[in-house]
Order: C-alpha cells, then structure tokens, then sequence
C-alpha cells in the first residue's frame, strides 16, 4: 500500500499533535503498513498470524454479475429495518442486487440457513458494534428466515439491546448497540468516552460468538458527537487525533478479549472497517457521491488506496494474543459504490453513502462469516 502526500502529513502532523507513547506506537505501526494492504494477506486469521481460508485468499477478487441474486426478497424478511430496505423506499434501479463476490482463486462457500442453524443449535451469536453491526445482524437474521420462512421465531427489542430467537433450533442471534466497544459514561464533567474502560463488557460473557465492530463513530465531531470529553486513567481530553484515540480504543478492547475470552468456548470476530463513499474523489469521480451510482468500480485496485483506520485495525489485530478471525471487509466493501441507500432510507434524512441496502454488500459480509465460522 502505497502513501500518498496526504497520508504523509498525516503521519507528520501525528508526531507534533499529541506527544504521547501511543501516538509513537501508531505512527511505527503505519510506517511498518506501507507495503501492505489487505489484497496482499491471505484474508481473515487468527492471532494476526495464522492463516485460516487455507490457500485462498477470501478478501482478494472481483465483484460479478449473478442472475441468482439476491439471496432473499427485502419485502419477505421481516426484520430488514427501514433505514437499510432502499427497494421499499424507491430505489428504481435493481443491478446493484446482482453482484456477487468471487474471490480470486477459489470460490466462497453458499450459505445455507438449515446447516446453520443444526450446525449452531443451542448457540447464542452477539454482534457488538455500532449501526454497521445492524446491519449485518440482518443480513444474517434475513439469509436465515429465507430457508425456514415457517420456522416459529421470538424478537425482542430492549434499548440497547436486540434478541432473535429461531425457536425451533434454539440460536439467538443478539444485537449489542455500542458505538466505540469502550464505555461512554455520563458525569457530573459531562459525557466522557472512557478510552480504557469496557464494564459494558460483562453484557458479552456467555456468548458462543462474538462479532465485534466499530469506527465510524470515532470521526464524528460538533453536533453529532455523542460524547464531551475523552478520558485515559485520570486525564480528561477535550479532544485528540480521533486515530490515536481509536488505537487506544481499540487496544483496551484487545486486553478485554485477551482477559475475558475463553477460546473453548466462545469464537471471536471482528468484521473491519466499512468504507463510505461521499467523496467522488476516491474512485476518480470528484464532483460525484453514492448519489446515482449503478455498479461497483470496476479498477483492480481502489485509487484511495486502505483508509488510516484499516491500518490501525491491522495493528492492534496482529498484537491479539486469543484466536480473533478479522473479516477484513474494507478493500472488497470499496469498491461497492453503488451499494449505499443514498435517498433510498426510511429513516436517514439526506445522503446516506455510510451504511448499506439489504440485500446488498453486508451479505457478503455474512457469508464470509459463516465460511470462516462453519467450514
């Protein structure tokens, strides 16, 4: 992976903003980073070593057009929530359905919802994460009910938290609403985003799997930022480079998993940083977003190249000491430009080129999940 200028000063600008241990650490681990991209390693793995797609690489290939697709009828599942259903909310166009990940020297496994759910029986499954986590909850509650459409289910929606139980076999697939995985208290100071703290973590005990999430949050500032301090041991941060802050972050919740997990018992995933697409710029278009897009880029290679956030997830994946499985999602979900609801949301006013339609690329997601999960 290649540096630009841009991602030059980047890295310039991180050693004279914050003069902290971590932020040294970030800037070797990008400086260690700048031959490497997702479309060089073998896919997701294990303790950031131990390769476990064997000799295929999942997450290198190309996008084709599949008559067959999609896997499921939007207007059939119900579990799809409005801001992800864009045919129920006037998407015109149908191709962006039809594109189907084949992977360059072998081919993904075809999910099948019955061997799931006998392979998972009894199984409790929680996605961790923020509104990316969503959607891949439903894709993967959506590819499920497509093969047991009468299958008796239960659905709970508590604040925070959401329960789907397919009854007849005993998986619950859950849903724990977190936007950083760290906690964000509020105090008497005000909201504070604890960089070292996860108490929310004793919700993720007891699971058979976990699949973690998180990002996006992380750059939100002004009005929609969710929180009115940082805090590491005792000192309170108005603010910091939002990259060491999500290094931090992210390194508090490797020691979580290295403390708290027990790998003969619970699975660990952590599905990588989803792209989003509102500036044109990085696929050669500049005046262009999401907005009207019909197919994927169809270039080898993404012109922005791995986001500075891709490289932080591949740090502190490689330092995990207990078995984590990276779905390293973020190359092949690049070049899905046409994937985004855009105005095709029931309940996300404006242009939404940050989540994605279902179906659309989170199945993707789902099956490379239960390929790594089940095969």
């Amino acid at each position: 992976m290649g540096f630009s200028f841009k991602s030059q000063t980047i890295i310039f600008f991180l050693y004279l903003s914050i003069s902290t241990a971590a932020t040294v650490q970030l800037v070797q681990a990008i400086s260690s980073c700048k031959n490497t991209s997702s479309s060089d390693d073998n896919g997701g793995f294990f303790n950031g070593g131990r390769k476990l797609a064997g000799k295929c690489n999942w997450f290198r290939g190309r996008w084709v057009y599949d008559a067959k697709y999609p896997l499921y009828d939007p207007y059939k599942c119900p579990f799809v929530d409005p801001q992800f259903n864009c045919k129920k909310y006037g998407r015109p166009d149908s191709q962006y359905l039809k594109y189907r990940w084949q992977p360059s020297s072998c081919s993904l496994p075809r999910f099948n919802g019955l061997y799931f759910l006998r392979r998972m029986r009894g199984k409790k499954i929680m996605f961790v994460g923020d509104s990316l986590s969503s959607n891949m909850w439903q894709s993967l509650a959506c590819l499920i009910y497509s093969w047991v459409p009468n299958s008796s289910y239960s659905l709970l929606r508590q604040k925070g938290l959401t329960s789907l139980t397919f009854q007849d076999y005993k998986v619950t697939l859950l849903l724990y609403r977190t936007q950083f995985l760290v906690d964000l208290d509020s105090e008497k100071v005000g909201r504070v985003l604890k960089l070292d703290s996860i108490k929310q973590g004793d919700m993720w005990r007891g699971m058979d799997v976990l699949i973690f999430n998180t990002w996006h949050w992380w750059t939100h500032t002004e009005r929609i930022q969710p929180w009115d301090y940082m805090q590491e041991g005792k000192r309170l941060y108005k603010d910091m480079d939002r990259l060491v802050a999500f290094y931090k972050g992210l390194t508090t919740w490797a020691r979580w998993v290295n403390a708290n997990v027990d790998p003969s018992k619970t699975k660990v995933f952590f599905n990588g940083v989803s792209p989003t697409h509102y500036e044109g710029k990085d696929w050669n278009e500049p005046s262009k977003t999401c907005s009207g897009q019909r197919e994927p880029y169809s270039g080898q290679k993404y012109p922005a190249g791995m986001p500075m956030s891709w490289v932080v997830v591949n740090k502190v994946m490689s330092r995990v000491k207990k078995p984590v499985y990276w779905l390293d999602i973020t190359g092949l979900s690049q070049l899905r430009k046409d994937a985004h609801p855009s105005a095709y949301s029931g309940n996300h006013p404006g242009n939404d080129c940050s989540h994605w339609c279902l179906p659309g690329l989170p199945d993707t997601w789902t099956i490379l999940f239960y390929g790594a999960l089940l095969t």
